[in-house]
């Protein structure tokens, strides 16, 4: 596939309207996309669900790469001023390069929320996420850091899980959640950081297994960012209706 560079699109089609595009793998950046769009009405989407490569999470970072390689070609093809990794294992695995690669497109990324759970003072945060986020460099430069003397954070890889939750397989879901719980009991979880797009969607479930605990996701986080990059950028778009373009794998 031929890739294309930001500014070969703009020259080709000034009068497009141009979009941000947002991949995952699978329907778990959809709620990253929510978020997108509380703090951003007025830009076009299109939001490409991987499901068919569902779950990044167990594959190697070399196919990681050049599955998520592919779909970025995808969306700069497509008109994209910038384009969020709506998912982990994609971030931690692949974004560094794609910087690398596109120097000429505008990449946000989504890593677990342990800053955001150390910054918060919780005590002992256990942080879910799929076998390659949580066996990536980028997780461990995260709790070193941000995590301080006097706080715990225990990593928890939830195989099966993601793609539990892209099959709507609730006995799945349910029976991995009550096996975290398990490993994690005699343990003061005051903090459960959702380190996959997919957890955020049922945040229902995780709070009815693990009752008084605060769950943190990237989200907001992601969202900001967003709305930072298109307005240092000159690239915000202030008319508009929020149009979403879906395509699935």
């Amino acid at each position: 596939m031929k890739a294309f560079f930001l500014c070969d699109i703009i020259k080709k089609g000034d009068n497009m309207k141009q979009k941000i595009g947002i991949l995952d793998s699978g329907i778990g950046g959809t709620s990253t996309l929510e978020e997108i769009k509380k703090l951003l009405p007025n830009e076009d989407y299109i939001y490409y669900a991987d499901s068919k490569n569902n779950p990044y999470g167990e594959k190697t970072p070399e196919e990681i790469y050049k599955i998520v390689k592919n779909i970025v070609e995808f969306l700069i093809a497509k008109n994209t001023k910038l384009i969020v990794l709506a998912c982990n294992t994609a971030t931690t695995r692949c974004l560094k390069k794609l910087k690398i690669e596109y120097p000429n497109m505008l990449f946000v990324g989504t890593v677990p929320a342990i800053k955001v759970a150390c910054d918060n003072n919780f005590k002992h945060t256990l942080v879910l996420a799929t076998p390659s986020t949580i066996d990536s460099e980028r997780t461990k430069e995260l709790i070193r850091d941000n995590k301080r003397i006097d706080q715990e954070i225990t990593l928890i890889s939830c195989e099966g899980l993601a793609n539990a939750i892209e099959t709507h397989n609730d006995k799945k879901i349910e029976e991995i959640l009550l096996s975290v719980k398990e490993q994690v009991q005699d343990k003061n979880i005051d903090s459960i950081v959702l380190g996959c797009t997919h957890y955020s969607l049922i945040k229902d479930k995780i709070s009815e297994i693990f009752k008084d605990v605060t769950l943190l996701d990237g989200n907001y986080g992601v969202a900001k960012e967003v709305k930072h990059q298109l307005l240092i950028n000159n690239l915000l778009n202030e008319e508009g209706h929020g149009k979403v373009d879906f395509i699935k794998s």
